[in-house]
């Protein structure tokens, strides 16, 4: 019985690391998308900085989007995102 516990506190551990590295998910409306600096603004007040070579699939205020992303320190670092129709 031992054993099996020890095993099962080994393989949590180990798996705990990789559930927080995980992306997170988030949707909103677009309040501004600024090119320029490749931030994208919810209506939240929420930031998410783009990744480079991202493609804009038509982002506009108004729009209702979800967004994958990583924390990054108290950067919103965003992974993808889509535009939900």
């Amino acid at each position: 019985m031992r054993v099996l516990l020890s095993n099962l506190a080994i393989v949590t551990v180990l798996a705990t690391p990789a559930l927080a590295l995980a992306a997170q998910t988030a949707t909103g409306t677009v309040k501004d998308y600024n090119k320029a600096s490749m931030s994208l603004t919810l209506s939240d007040g929420t930031v998410y900085q783009l990744p480079k070579g991202f493609h804009d699939p038509g982002l506009k205020a108004g729009e209702k989007v979800s967004i994958s992303f990583d924390m990054s320190g108290k950067n919103h670092e965003a992974k993808t995102v889509k535009i939900l129709r």
